[in-house]
């Protein structure tokens, strides 16, 4: 069974109000991180032009195309109809993000069609992680 499940959607980089970017993110999820998901932005939209890897959990994302959710760094909330924003927080900044919920939708569809929801732990491999974490 794939183990990966990688979507590419478009969305809108909000860089100050009113003033808004064009760009493809991709979403990423692997099955031997079962819990997290990954939004990957291109190195032309980063201060640094480097790609950019967010990674935060798989229900975050679900539960945040309901009502709004998020502690810390990742905050994600509905925005009108079939619409979802993402507010990203680092030091440098804040970075918002807005998506059609279809791409994301979709993109977590097969996320669970690869991991079923609850059945995540099962996908741990603890003697893996063990072994990484003491050497």
């Amino acid at each position: 069974m794939r183990a990966v499940v990688d979507h590419s959607v478009q969305a809108r980089l909000i860089t100050v109000p009113s003033v808004t970017r064009e760009v493809t993110v991709g979403l990423r999820y692997d099955r031997h991180d079962p819990f997290a998901v990954s939004l990957v932005f291109p190195p032309d939209v980063s201060l640094d032009g480097q790609e950019v890897v967010w990674v935060f959990s798989r229900e975050l994302l679900e539960d945040g195309l309901r009502a709004a959710v998020g502690l810390g760094d990742v905050h994600i909330r509905p925005s009108g109809p079939g619409r979802a924003v993402i507010e990203l927080r680092a030091p440098e900044g804040v970075a918002v993000i807005e998506f059609d919920t279809t791409g994301l939708l979709r993109f977590l569809h097969g996320t669970y069609g690869v991991v079923p929801g609850g059945s995540e732990h099962l996908e741990l491999d603890l003697d893996r992680g063990l072994t990484s974490l003491l050497g």
